[in-house]
């Protein structure tokens, strides 16, 4: 599936039976400020890429026809890309290409109007919202067209609140305000966790019925055990290797990584084998300036690791894997995470996972196959991962481990739920406005 950001994706051709119940002959995806097109890792891309990508071609190939409505965000961009399985994702101009993720709510109304009266609109008959702001779209859709709408937050103002460091902007009231408007508009919403799924009841008002728990999946032809761990850490300058994966947002913890390295130096054995760090990831919101690349090498510079820390760019997932294999230990000093998709590609690499203990990364490690880490603190880190670095035991329990959890997630799991769900909401819709395409 050329240009999308996810590399490979399990797809499946099976139809369900109409016995299964009645499935929406086309959806439109919203994914108002970042595309699925996009590299996750760059800017805004993340988990939310990988994921609106993945559900599209699976759902493409349930033969349902797949819109997906993206802000345009950058120069020369075709209003259209139609992608080798069918999908359409639609460019839909709001505000400046350049314009800056905490910006674009003013310009919601705008993208309103350019998906309300998109040609391809006419034939949709459920909408599936990602995020808040293109559930705020979602729900004003909905509202016009009649039509059921999902809704998937992937990440809620009150989790990133509470994870927030110390000098950093609250969430804006307008997004909590507007969250909650979307929740009591949608027919469904999707969670990622039950700790998500609880914070939805709690926080959001949310009725126990309307909350449904779906995880994301994960790719096992891309992100799987190779032999060629070791090769690949040849090829890197060798030793004993800790990766970060992830955008370069404080939240995130990039310089908690460069501080754990500096911390192992006073627990590791006094040899010669070096112990690097290599971060993949670009800068992101607020990172820039605190834990951009350039602050990152100057904290490295003043911690005395600078030698041995590697900041690399976002890659495709097929060039991903790799570094997932080769690292003895994947590094996730998050102070919030809506799930943790990097923890579940390390571990379906066979590589152990040493992470914080916010949102569903605290249950995929619980799984097997790394260690979660209470406090935020890098002398904590540092004695977590130096199993996985020193006893190979331990290291190679861990990947047996971690393979074993990710391999209980599956996009084909994800679809199937995600489907039953669309099921339940079309059967509540008059006859005129069901159907499949090609049905």
């Amino acid at each position: 599936m050329p240009g999308r950001a996810d590399g490979g994706l399990d797809v499946t051709d099976e139809r369900p039976s109409d016995r299964a119940g009645p499935l929406p002959g086309s959806v439109a995806l919203l994914s108002v400020h970042t595309s699925p097109l996009a590299q996750p890792g760059v800017g805004d891309g993340g988990g939310l890429n990988v994921f609106v990508s993945a559900l599209a071609a699976n759902l493409s190939g349930h033969g349902i026809a797949v819109d997906v409505f993206t802000r345009t965000a950058g120069a020369d961009l075709p209003p259209t890309v139609t992608l080798d399985d069918g999908v359409r994702v639609h460019h839909v101009d709001a505000g400046p290409p350049t314009l800056r993720k905490d910006d674009l709510a003013s310009h919601l109304c705008a993208f309103y109007l350019g998906v309300a009266s998109h040609p391809a609109m006419e034939a949709v008959q459920l909408l599936h919202g990602h995020y808040w702001m293109s559930g705020w779209v979602g729900r004003k859709l909905r509202q016009r067209r009649n039509v059921p709408l999902v809704q998937r937050f992937h990440t809620l103002a009150r989790a990133k609140d509470a994870g927030r460091t110390a000098g950093e902007a609250p969430e804006p009231m307008l997004r909590f305000a507007a969250e909650r408007r979307v929740v009591a508009a949608a027919d469904a919403v999707l969670a990622a966790t039950a700790r998500e799924a609880s914070l939805l009841r709690r926080e959001y008002r949310a009725p126990g019925n309307q909350v449904h728990i779906v995880p994301p999946g994960v790719d096992t032809e891309v992100f799987r055990p190779a032999a060629d761990r070791f090769a690949t850490r040849r090829d890197l300058g060798g030793g004993r290797l800790l990766l970060f994966v992830g955008r370069l947002q404080p939240l995130k913890g990039p310089d908690l990584a460069v501080r754990t390295l500096a911390a192992l130096d006073a627990h590791l054995p006094d040899d010669s084998v070096p112990t690097r760090l290599i971060i993949v990831g670009g800068a992101s919101g607020n990172g820039h300036g605190t834990v951009d690349p350039a602050a990152l090498r100057q904290l490295a510079e003043q911690l005395g690791v600078s030698d041995r820390v590697a900041l690399l760019a976002p890659r495709p997932h097929d060039a991903l894997a790799p570094l997932y294999r080769a690292a003895d230990a994947v590094l996730m000093p998050s102070r919030s995470e809506s799930f943790g998709l990097v923890a579940l590609e390390a571990q379906a690499c066979g590589t152990p996972v040493v992470g914080a203990d916010v949102g569903g990364l605290g249950d995929i490690l619980r799984n097997g196959g790394g260690t979660v880490v209470a406090a935020h603190d890098p002398d904590a880190y540092a004695r977590a991962v130096l199993p996985y670095l020193v006893d190979s035991n331990a290291r190679n329990a861990a990947s047996d481990a971690a393979v074993r959890s990710a391999q209980t997630y599956s996009w084909r799991q994800t679809t199937q739920q995600t489907l039953d769900i669309y099921r339940s909401l079309m059967s509540r819709q008059p006859t005129a406005t069901r159907g499949r395409r090609g049905a």
